[in-house]
């Protein structure tokens, strides 16, 4: 995957996580966890590309 197509993703993921985030802060929601209720596992997959994607945009801002 290309540098830029990553740095895309990243980009979405790091979007839904700051909207679940908002979700949880404004109606105590957590948009992942009603997607995924039954599998924790799946649920804990999303949160960890989130977190990822994040770190990618980081190093990617720092690196310019």
């Amino acid at each position: 995957m290309k540098s830029n197509s990553l740095t895309k993703v990243a980009w979405w993921l790091v979007i839904v996580g700051a909207v679940n985030w908002g979700l949880i802060g404004l109606f105590d929601w957590n948009l992942v966890n009603a997607i995924f209720d039954t599998l924790p596992l799946a649920e804990r997959i999303v949160y960890i590309l989130v977190g990822l994607g994040a770190l990618h945009m980081l190093f990617e801002k720092t690196k310019k």
